[in-house]
């Protein structure tokens, strides 16, 4: 193989497309996926893959150091996609202890077994890389100076009509840290870790901070899958506050692209931002989700607006989140595909077309499946 490279946390949302397109795109690499397979790990988000030539899964956690430097010596690898995590803000708020666990030790131990097993090579460094693939979230928030929205100063070929800005500031690469959530305060750590194994060891480091994703086999906890189930089943749909806060929303197979690209043609040490240019109040996405499923189910228009239940805000709820992702289109000559409208009518359709996948999580039952298999870990 000219590759042989671990893709952690590929049985997940944005991993399993990256593993997808990884093994499709290049059959002359080993793509090496490593889960542990907690809730959010789901193997039938790769049943059209899994028995491709160059594609293995191993089921292992990466806080165990050994484990997996043994899987690298085994398997040569030679890069590192890193995507495990634990990613979800309001269990990171019941939980800040097991999201430091994950992501900064687990981060750690794979820097470590990363370090033991390219330094005992006789070519040391050359052609590795180690990928850490982070949040926009490590930057706080931005203020919201325009809160109806104007014109975005962004354009792409992908820049819808709605294509609004609510602020002036954007996050860029430069911008200091400044985490508000256990979640975002343990994903600015690993990265400086990161960035702390090229600087102190030479190793061959990359970081991306990436804006929310939005696609198919997304775990039904986040806002968009979770809604577009509510809506079908016309369950309640809990809003934040009163749905005024902002995200910049990007179609999970973009990223996959940007991970590709950048795992191939970024500079070493280096930091880059994705994301789509694309500002959504959630309350907007609400309706347009309403909007979008009621039409595709054949229900009046309009119809389900009353699901919308308005809750208690989040604690510590960030206001506005935005990506300045120019220097990736100005250096690589990435940028998003598809128009907001155009990635939610796909997703609306995957979801809505793909009800068993959607019932099989929602019961826990493929989790009751791994734990027979594998055992409890």
């Amino acid at each position: 193989m000219k590759r042989s490279i671990i893709i952690t946390g590929g049985a997940g949302f944005i991993g399993s497309h990256v593993v997808r397109l990884m093994v499709n795109k290049y059959p002359e690499y080993r793509i090496i996926n490593v889960d542990l397979l907690t809730y959010a790990g789901n193997l039938n988000n790769l049943r059209d893959i899994e028995n491709k030539p160059n594609y293995r899964f191993v089921r292992a956690n990466i806080c165990d150091t050994n484990t997996i430097l043994s899987l690298m010596k085994e398997e040569r690898v030679d890069g590192i996609i890193h995507l495990a995590a634990e990613s979800h803000v309001d269990r990171s708020i019941k939980d800040p202890v097991g999201f430091a666990t994950t992501n900064i030790l687990g981060t750690i131990s794979l820097l470590q077994a990363a370090k033991l097993y390219w330094e005992s090579l006789p070519e040391k460094y050359e052609g590795k890389r180690f990928y850490h693939i982070s949040t926009d979230e490590v930057y706080g928030a931005l203020e919201m100076t325009n809160p109806e929205g104007i014109e975005s100063p962004f354009t792409t070929k992908a820049s819808s009509a709605h294509h609004h800005a609510y602020g002036t500031k954007f996050f860029t690469e430069d911008l200091k840290y400044n985490p508000h959530s256990p979640y975002s305060a343990a994903k600015a750590s690993s990265d400086h870790f990161v960035r702390a194994f090229h600087d102190t060891y030479g190793m061959p480091t990359i970081v991306t901070n990436c804006s929310n994703n939005y696609g198919p086999y997304q775990f039904p906890e986040k806002l968009i899958p979770l809604f577009i189930n509510n809506i079908r089943h016309r369950k309640p749909l809990p809003v934040y506050g009163k749905g005024g806060n902002v995200r910049d929303w990007l179609y999970v197979e973009d990223h996959a692209r940007a991970i590709d690209l950048i795992f191939h043609q970024g500079k070493t040490a280096e930091t880059y931002n994705i994301g789509g240019f694309n500002e959504w109040k959630n309350i907007d996405i609400i309706h347009l989700l309403i909007e979008t499923v009621d039409r595709k189910l054949g229900r009046k228009k309009g119809e389900d607006e009353s699901l919308i239940t308005y809750v208690t805000d989040r604690a510590g709820h960030d206001l506005r989140y935005a990506i300045d992702s120019r220097k990736l289109q100005r250096e690589l000559g990435w940028e998003p595909s598809l128009q907001f409208e155009e990635g939610i009518e796909r997703t609306v359709d995957w979801y809505l077309n793909n009800q068993a996948w959607m019932d099989n999580i929602t019961s826990g039952e493929y989790e009751k499946y791994y734990e027979d298999m594998y055992g409890n870990r």
